[in-house]
């Protein structure tokens, strides 16, 4: 697997990277064709992989690609505070190198591919947790993270001891919002009587809140100095932080994305992660390139769901699935989402 660093994307090095694609038989847009279904790509989302959480999720889904499709996977990763003109770029050489298809991993690639994508038009354009660019050649892949996040409120609501849970977003942008909107829900919807604290790490334009631990870690700390004993975190790598904090404190920590009870970079405080909100996220892009490779690429919204087990809770930690209540009161919650009894709010 070829792995693009982030000291190739950093600011004018752009320009590199363009080069190392050609180097590496980079092709136009016409000659990237004749590869198509043999090579794939992903471009990572901020904190890039090895964040334990929703990168790694994506690299799983390539790295499957790989050993079961035998295609070759090309990964690039993002630098801190970049602009949309460094994604651009970036998708630009992945797709002249003959990747096909090409995934950004994240919301924040919507306006790179929506450039990009009119210029490969036999080129699939991955675009994952957003829908408002879309396109012959664009597939969005989407996930209803509202209903995951209200399986972990009602587990939250459930094994609190001190009647206070806190819920940690890495950036305030409508996305994570959906994550604290089922999660407040399912609290409340199980135990009215416990208290939700609700903190952002950072405000767009600065998503600094998905790539730094130490926020994660100072904002669970607080949390759990004002009596939280659950801390749910939707922040990507900032959210090992809230784990470790959690895990020093002797309180449950709930994980994201993927899950982190089994993640290999946590494995130090695994006891204190109760469960995960996971979303498939390896599944859609495994679903994507395999499409692809098919000969009958997915374009328009992927969405998964409880109903298609595209997101859900995690049962890896023993100490979870031996807290029977909990187990069948959240097994109860998710059959009535599916059935509709439930209907989960995407926004607080």
């Amino acid at each position: 697997m070829r792995r693009i660093t982030r000291i190739a994307t950093v600011g004018i090095a752009s320009a590199a990277l363009a080069l190392s694609a050609t180097a590496c038989g980079g092709k136009t847009s016409s000659e990237a064709d004749s590869d198509s279904g043999t090579k794939a790509a992903i471009a990572y989302d901020i904190g890039g992989r090895g964040d334990q959480s929703f990168n790694d999720a994506a690299f799983a889904g390539l790295e499957k690609a790989e050993k079961e499709l035998g295609v070759k996977g090309t990964e690039a990763e993002p630098s801190e505070g970049e602009a949309d003109p460094d994604k651009v770029q970036r998708l630009t050489s992945l797709a002249r190198a003959g990747n096909n298809p090409v995934i950004g991993v994240g919301f924040a690639y919507a306006p790179a591919i929506a450039e990009v994508a009119p210029k490969f038009p036999k080129t699939t354009f991955g675009l994952i947790d957003d829908t408002s660019k879309t396109g012959k050649n664009i597939a969005n892949l989407v996930f209803n993270e509202e209903q995951g996040s209200y399986l972990a409120g009602v587990a939250a609501a459930k094994v609190t001891k001190s009647n206070t849970v806190g819920f940690i977003g890495g950036v305030e942008t409508p996305l994570i919002k959906k994550f604290e909107a089922g999660f407040v829900q399912g609290v409340k919807d199980t135990n009215k009587n416990v208290n939700v604290k609700v903190q952002y790490l950072t405000q767009p334009p600065d998503f600094g809140g998905f790539s730094k631990p130490d926020l994660g870690k100072a904002a669970a700390q607080g949390q759990i100095d004002a009596g939280a004993d659950v801390i749910y975190a939707a922040a990507g790598l900032a959210g090992s932080g809230s784990i470790e904090a959690a895990a020093n404190a002797k309180k449950w920590a709930i994980g994201v994305d993927s899950d982190q009870y089994n993640q290999s970079g946590l494995a130090k405080y695994k006891e204190s992660i109760l469960t995960s909100v996971t979303k498939d996220v390896s599944g859609g892009v495994y679903n994507l390139i395999k499409s692809v490779k098919d000969g009958k690429p997915q374009n328009g919204e992927i969405r998964y769901g409880l109903d298609k087990n595209g997101v859900g809770l995690a049962t890896s930690n023993p100490a979870f699935t031996k807290m029977t209540d909990v187990v069948a009161a959240v097994d109860k919650a998710k059959a009535d989402i599916i059935a509709g009894t439930i209907t989960v709010k995407t926004a607080p």
